[in-house]
C-alpha cells in the first residue's frame, strides 16, 4: 500500500484516508477501481440522505462587482457543523454566484408551474414543420422542454465555473463529501 496513492485518492474524491486505504485494500492497489468503489459508495450515501431533513443552513448574499445585481440564496443542510464547514459556505456562494450570472427562475423542473409548461408547448407547437408525423413532434417538444429547463432552473443549469457539469452533478459531489443532504431551499436574484 503506498500512502501516495492514499494521498492522491484522498484528494480526487475527498473521502477521509481511512475509506481510501479500504478501497484500495478492495481493489487491489487499482486506483481506478478504488476510486470507482468510491463514486458507487457515495452514490450509496446520497441515496440514503435525501429522505433526511434539512434544518440548518445559512442565507448567502452575493453582490455582483457593479452593485446592479444582487442574490440572496437559501442553503439548507441537517446539521450547524455542516454549515459552518467552509466547504459548504463555498458551496453556497458559487450558487448565489451562479443564480446572479445565469438568473434561473426556478430550482427544479418540478418547480415550474404548467401553465409555464403549457404555454412553452404551445409556443414549440407553432414552431414545428406540420410535416412531421405527431411522435416525431411530441420528442421536439419534449427536446425544446428539456433545453427550457436546463435554461430556467438552477439545478439543470451547467455550473458557470466548470460547464462539464451541471449544478445536479456539483450538489451530488458535495452531499457525497459532507456525508449530508444539502438542499437549496430558495432564492431571490436582485437586478437594476
Amino acid at each position: 500500500m503506498d500512502l501516495k496513492d492514499i494521498k492522491k485518492l484522498r484528494i480526487k474524491s475527498g473521502v477521509g484516508i481511512v475509506e481510501c486505504q479500504k478501497a484500495l485494500i478492495k481493489s487491489k492497489g487499482d486506483f481506478d477501481k478504488a476510486f470507482e468503489l468510491l463514486r458507487k459508495q457515495g452514490e450509496k450515501i446520497i441515496a440514503n440522505r435525501q429522505a433526511k431533513s434539512t434544518n440548518n443552513g445559512i442565507i448567502e448574499a452575493y453582490i455582483h462587482l457593479n452593485g446592479k445585481i444582487g442574490v440572496l440564496i437559501e442553503l439548507a443542510c441537517e446539521t450547524d457543523f455542516v454549515a459552518k464547514n467552509k466547504e459548504f459556505k463555498d458551496l453556497a456562494h458559487d450558487l448565489a454566484m451562479q443564480v446572479a450570472a445565469l438568473s434561473p427562475q426556478w430550482i427544479n423542473k418540478e418547480d415550474v408551474p404548467e401553465q409555464v409548461i403549457k404555454k412553452e408547448k404551445e409556443i414549440y407547437l407553432e414552431e414545428i414543420d406540420k410535416s412531421k408525423s405527431k411522435p416525431i413532434q411530441a420528442k421536439i417538444i419534449d427536446s425544446k422542454l428539456e433545453s427550457f429547463y436546463k435554461e430556467s432552473c438552477l439545478m439543470g443549469q451547467a455550473f458557470i465555473k466548470n460547464s462539464q457539469i451541471s449544478i445536479n452533478d456539483l450538489m451530488q459531489d458535495k452531499i457525497s463529501k459532507l456525508g449530508e443532504n444539502i438542499k437549496v431551499k430558495k432564492f431571490t436574484r436582485f437586478a437594476i
